[in-house]
C-alpha cells in the first residue's frame, strides 16, 4: 500500500545557481569534455544540445546550420531560462557572424547572454592587451580565410595565419598533444603578442600551459576563451585546471 504524504513543499528558484547551455555540432567530441573539466559543478549546470551538421567543414555547410539554431536552443531545458548559451563552433561563428548567431539563439532564449568562440577570443585579446596575433586553424584555407578580417576589422592585426587543411572536424578532434604543440610552435611569429588556436574541436586547451612556457606569450584557444568569458560573465573564479595567463585574470577560488 502506498501512502501519499500531505506536506507543504518548498521549491528552489533554480536547481543550480547558474545555467549554461551548449549548442554544439552533432559531430563535436571535445566541447562538453572541456566544459566538464573547467566549470565549478556546484555553481554551474551545463546542459547541451546538438545541431545537425555534415562534413566537410566548408563555408557552405557551416551556413546550413542557421535555420536550426533557434529550434535546437529551445530544446535545451524547454521553457526554462538560461544565463548563457555558448554556440560551440568557431568557423561557423565567423562565417555566419556573431550577431546573426545571437539573434537566432535569442529567439528561443531571449534573456540569455550569447557567447561565440570568436566573440570570446576577441574579448580575451582585449583583456590581455593583445594588439597582434598569430593564428592557427585546422581548417581548409577557404574556411580559414574569413577569420583574419574578423580580427583586423576589430583592430587586431594578424601577422601570421596558418591552417592544417583538415576538412573533417572529427579528425580535428583526434589530433594528439604532440601534433598540436608542433603545429602551434610552427604557427607562432615573434611579432605576435599572442597565438590564437581556433576550433572548438581541437583538444588545444590541455596544451596551453606547455605552449605558453615554450612561446613566452599568451595562448588563446576557442573553448578556453569561452570558458573564461562565461566565468567572468557569471562572476565566478578561475578554473583550477590548466593554469594559463587568461585564466589568471579571473579571481582565485576562495
Amino acid at each position: 500500500m502506498v501512502t501519499q504524504l500531505n506536506l507543504t513543499l518548498s521549491l528552489r528558484n533554480k536547481t543550480v545557481p547558474c545555467r549554461v547551455g551548449l549548442l554544439l555540432l552533432e559531430t563535436d567530441h571535445t566541447t562538453e569534455l572541456e566544459f566538464a573539466r573547467h566549470m565549478p559543478h556546484d555553481l554551474v549546470g551545463v546542459y547541451a544540445n546538438r545541431v545537425t551538421y555534415a562534413n566537410p567543414t566548408t563555408p557552405e555547410n557551416l551556413r546550413k546550420m542557421v535555420p536550426l539554431l533557434g529550434e535546437r536552443t529551445e530544446q535545451i531545458l524547454p521553457e526554462a531560462d538560461l544565463d548563457v548559451v555558448y554556440y560551440g563552433c568557431t568557423s561557423a561563428s565567423f562565417v555566419i557572424g556573431d550577431d546573426v548567431v545571437a539573434s537566432e539563439i535569442n529567439k528561443a532564449k531571449p534573456t540569455a547572454s550569447v557567447v561565440t568562440p570568436t566573440l570570446a577570443a576577441l574579448e580575451a585579446c582585449h583583456q590581455l592587451r593583445v594588439g597582434s596575433l598569430a593564428i592557427l586553424t585546422p581548417y581548409l584555407p577557404e574556411t580559414s580565410a574569413p577569420l583574419e578580417p574578423y580580427f583586423t576589422e576589430r583592430g587586431i592585426s594578424v601577422v601570421k595565419h596558418s591552417c592544417l587543411g583538415i576538412e573533417d572536424d572529427r579528425i580535428m578532434a583526434a589530433l594528439d598533444a604532440r601534433s598540436l604543440i608542433q603545429a602551434a610552435t610552427e604557427a607562432d611569429h615573434p611579432d605576435a603578442d599572442a597565438l590564437f588556436i581556433s576550433c572548438t574541436a581541437l583538444r588545444a586547451l590541455e596544451v596551453v600551459p606547455e605552449l605558453e612556457k615554450r612561446l613566452g606569450k599568451p595562448v588563446i584557444t576557442s573553448n578556453q576563451a569561452a570558458i573564461w568569458y562565461i566565468l567572468r560573465l557569471l562572476g565566478l573564479p578561475q578554473p583550477v585546471r590548466n593554469s594559463c595567463q587568461l585564466f589568471h585574470t579571473l579571481p582565485e577560488a576562495a
